[in-house]
C-alpha cells in the first residue's frame, strides 16, 4: 500500500510539474496582438506534433484557431500563415522587415554564407553569381551535354533487374550535380562524398541538440567532412593552373563574378546547390515512375512524347535545346508530379523588426512559415486535386504564371535552378521511358511529411521496352 501511494504520489507530482510547465510556456507568449494558438513545450515546442502529424496537425491548428495562428516549432516561436493572399505578400517582400527564417539546424549545416540565409544586396550579388552559372546560354552549351552523358550512363543497366528507385534518383541527383559542379565523376572522391552528404541532407531538418547520435550530430559532422574534401579540391585547382569548364572554375574565377567570393563562401555555394537540386530532383524523378505507374494512359502519352524525339534522332544523338522546348507534356508531368506530391510544403522568413500582418502583432525575432502545402490541395484552384492530371497545365498555359503557383517557391527567392531541374528530370524520364518498362514490386509505403519518401525504398522490376 505505501509502494502504491508513493507511485501515486510520483505521478501526481510529474501530472501537476508537466502541466504547470504547458502553462507557464503559454503565458510566456501571450502577448497582445498574437495570433492565437499553443506554444507546446519550452525548448521543444510543438516540433513533435508537427514532424509526426504534418498536414493533419496544420489542418487541426487551422480548424481550431484559422489560417494564420502561433506555434512553437524546429526551435523557435513561430506564425504560420495558411492564407494564400498574405502568404503572396510576404514572398514578395522580403525587404520589410522579413529575411530568410530556415531552422537553426539548417543554417549551421548549410553554412551562413549560403544563398538561403543571406539577404540584401548580399543575397543579390550571390544570386547574380549563381544565375550566370546556369543562364539558357550555359545550360545548352555546358550542362546539356553532362547531364545527357550521366543519364545514359547511369540508366545503362538496369534491364532485368529489381532495383530501389528511390536510392537510384538520390545517386542520380547527388551524382550529376558533382559532375556539373566540379566534374567529379565516379570515383574515391564520390565514394567519400556520397555518405557523407546522404548525412547532412536529415540533419537539415532536426532540433539543433548537438548529442552523440542525432541527427543534427551526424549532419554537423558530415558537413565538416564535405567542407574538408570541397577545400582540399580548390587548393589542388589552384596548384594545377589546369583550365577547367564547370560551376567551381566560374565560382573561383573573381573576373567572371562583381562579387568575389571567398572559399568559405564557395563551398557554401556548392553546398546549397547540391542540397536544393539533390532534394527537388531526385523526389520528384522518383514520385514520376510512381505516378507513371499507377496511371498508364498519362505514361503512354509521355513515351509518345519522348518516341517522337529518338525518330527524329539517331541512337548516339544526344538530348538538346529544341528537344527540351518539345517536351511539353514531359513538362506537364513534372509540374503535377511536384503539386501532388508536395516536394515543398513552405518557406521560413523571419522578422528584423515588430510589424502587422493582416490584423496580427508579430514580434521581432519570430519566425513566419509560409506553408503553401494546402494551396496544391484547393478544388477552386485545381479542379479535382488529388487527381493525377498532367493535362491541366496544357489546357490552362496561365498556370504556372499564377500569383498561387508557388511549387519552386516566389518571389526575390524563387527557385534559380528551376529550368535547370526540369533539364534533368526530363533527360532522366527521357532515357527511362524509351528504354524500359517496369512494374513495382510490393507495396512500399511511401510518407509524405516532413520530406517525400519511402522508408524501405520503392522497389520496381525492370525490362527492357
Amino acid at each position: 500500500m505505501a509502494a502504491f501511494m508513493v507511485v501515486l504520489g510520483v505521478f501526481l507530482f510529474v501530472l501537476c510539474f508537466c502541466s504547470a510547465l504547458l502553462k507557464w510556456n503559454e503565458v510566456r507568449y501571450r502577448k497582445k496582438g498574437l495570433p492565437p494558438g499553443t506554444m507546446g513545450w519550452p525548448i521543444f515546442g510543438e516540433t513533435t506534433e508537427f514532424l509526426k502529424q504534418g498536414p493533419d496537425f496544420m489542418k487541426n491548428q487551422r480548424a481550431r484557431y484559422g489560417s494564420v495562428f502561433k506555434s512553437h516549432i524546429l526551435g523557435c516561436p513561430t506564425i504560420v500563415s495558411m492564407d494564400p493572399e498574405l502568404n503572396r505578400y510576404i514572398l514578395m517582400n522580403e525587404s520589410k522587415g522579413l529575411v530568410p527564417g530556415y531552422p537553426q539546424s539548417m543554417l549551421d549545416i548549410l553554412g551562413k554564407c549560403n544563398i538561403a540565409a543571406v539577404h540584401g544586396s548580399t543575397h543579390k550579388n550571390m544570386r547574380g553569381a549563381l544565375l550566370s552559372l546556369i543562364s539558357p546560354t550555359v545550360i545548352t552549351h555546358q550542362l546539356l551535354p553532362k547531364i545527357d552523358q550521366f543519364m545514359r550512363t547511369h540508366l545503362s543497366d538496369w534491364n532485368h533487374k529489381v532495383i530501389n528507385i528511390q536510392e537510384k534518383t538520390k545517386e542520380m541527383a547527388l551524382l550529376s550535380s558533382l559532375k556539373q559542379i566540379a566534374g567529379i565523376e565516379s570515383g574515391s572522391m564520390c565514394d567519400e562524398f556520397k555518405p557523407e552528404f546522404f548525412k547532412l541532407v536529415l540533419g537539415t531538418l532536426s532540433l539543433p541538440i548537438d548529442l552523440p547520435g542525432t541527427n543534427y550530430r551526424r549532419g554537423f559532422q558530415a558537413r565538416k567532412n564535405i567542407v574538408s574534401m570541397l577545400g582540399q579540391l580548390i587548393e589542388e585547382r589552384r596548384a594545377s593552373q589546369e583550365d577547367h569548364h564547370d560551376m567551381l572554375a566560374s565560382l573561383m574565377r573573381s573576373e567572371d563574378n562583381r562579387y568575389k567570393l571567398s572559399d568559405d563562401e564557395i563551398i557554401d555555394q556548392i553546398i546549397t546547390i547540391l542540397y536544393s537540386g539533390y532534394e527537388t530532383v531526385s523526389t520528384t524523378s522518383m514520385m514520376a515512375v510512381k505516378y507513371l505507374h499507377d496511371h498508364p494512359k498519362v505514361l503512354e502519352e509521355l513515351r509518345k512524347e519522348h518516341l517522337a524525339i529518338r525518330e527524329r534522332k539517331k541512337a548516339e544523338d544526344p538530348i538538346d535545346l529544341n528537344d527540351l522546348k518539345s517536351m511539353r507534356f514531359t513538362r506537364a508531368v513534372i509540374f503535377e508530379t511536384s503539386r501532388l506530391a508536395t516536394i515543398v510544403n513552405g518557406v521560413l522568413r523571419k522578422t528584423t523588426q515588430d510589424m502587422e500582418l493582416n490584423g496580427f502583432f508579430v514580434p521581432e525575432g519570430w519566425r513566419i512559415y509560409v506553408y503553401t502545402r494546402e494551396i496544391n490541395y484547393d478544388p477552386f484552384l485545381y479542379p479535382d486535386p488529388l487527381k493525377f492530371n498532367p493535362w491541366r497545365w496544357l489546357q490552362d498555359k496561365r498556370l504556372e504564371s499564377k500569383n498561387y503557383f508557388f511549387i519552386f517557391g516566389g518571389g526575390t527567392r524563387q527557385c534559380p535552378g528551376k529550368e535547370l531541374g526540369i533539364a534533368e528530370i526530363s533527360t532522366f524520364l527521357h532515357y527511362f521511358v524509351t528504354r524500359y518498362r517496369w512494374e513495382e514490386v510490393g507495396g512500399d509505403k511511401l510518407m509524405k511529411f516532413p520530406r517525400v519518401e519511402a522508408p524501405n525504398g520503392l522497389h520496381i522490376r525492370v525490362s527492357s521496352y
